[in-house]
């Protein structure tokens, strides 16, 4: 300390100090380099995912409206057509369904061991059990030979949409050691089916309904359906009669989609 000779008052001296950097040990300077080193490349990358996603996001909302004016115009069509046929005194015949979509009955008492294996390769293993089937002559005559068992007929739009959107699970992993995972997030058909070009729910549900060429594909992905006992339950006469005849067997056609309703 020094003493003012105007004030007589103290004075501390500055103390002229050294880098503070000085005395931070090598060791805690590398670490504090590398830790801001790492910050910004996980910045950098969360800013590149949340780029892709917004870009994917965008894209996506694209595609579902092309897939919605896709739907309208052919809903359009076929009602200019009927009304064409009409007018000139003709019936018009609707072109016949390209998917199926079979529930099964049915359990497993009085099952014969070829219509077990039919089941086991349809995929419905359980009651309630149902999927999408390709319609061939190879799919129908199989489906034919076990029409005692399930029920089935043609879905719509709607139908596929609420089944993906509701019921849907994807089947995740390698062979002999599925996972069975919920389709909560596009992430998880891009991952399974984006090397075919489908990478979220709507173009999943579009090459569903459309049997599209990556149908087969798509239509393995998704884990069959594990539905519900129908609401009002089945036929009084009895479900193991012909849909024709008062019961629930057999092919229902386009009044599969009330059923569905009843089972989502």
């Amino acid at each position: 300390r020094t003493t003012s000779p105007t004030t007589g008052k103290c004075k501390k001296k500055k103390r002229v100090g050294r880098n503070r950097m000085e005395d931070v040990p090598e060791s805690l300077a590398k670490k504090a380099e590398r830790d801001a080193r790492i910050r910004n490349e996980v910045e950098a990358l969360r800013a590149k995912a949340k780029k892709e996603k917004k870009e994917s996001r965008k894209a996506i909302t694209q595609r579902a409206k092309e897939y919605a004016e896709e739907y309208d115009r052919a809903e359009r069509e076929i009602i200019e057509e009927k009304r064409a046929a009409k007018e000139q005194g003709k019936f018009y015949v609707p072109p016949g369904a390209k998917v199926v979509f079979v529930v099964r009955i049915r359990g497993i008492n009085g099952v014969e061991p070829k219509v077990r294996k039919i089941l086991r390769l349809l995929r419905l293993t359980q009651i309630h059990n149902g999927v999408f089937v390709k319609v061939n002559y190879a799919t129908m005559r199989m489906i034919q030979r076990v029409e005692p068992f399930v029920a089935y007929g043609y879905p719509n739009l709607k139908s596929v949409r609420e089944l993906i959107y509701k019921r849907g699970f994807g089947k995740v992993g390698k062979r002999g050691s599925w996972d069975r995972i919920p389709l909560s997030d596009n992430r998880i058909v891009e991952e399974s089916l984006g090397k075919l070009g489908i990478t979220c729910m709507e173009d999943l549900i579009h090459e569903i309904y459309t049997c599209g060429p990556s149908f087969k594909e798509a239509n393995n992905f998704l884990w069959p359906f594990k539905l519900s006992s129908p609401k009002g339950g089945f036929s009084r006469k009895s479900k193991l009669k012909h849909f024709c005849e008062g019961g629930d067997a057999g092919n229902r056609e386009h009044l599969m989609n009330a059923l569905i309703r009843r089972m989502n």
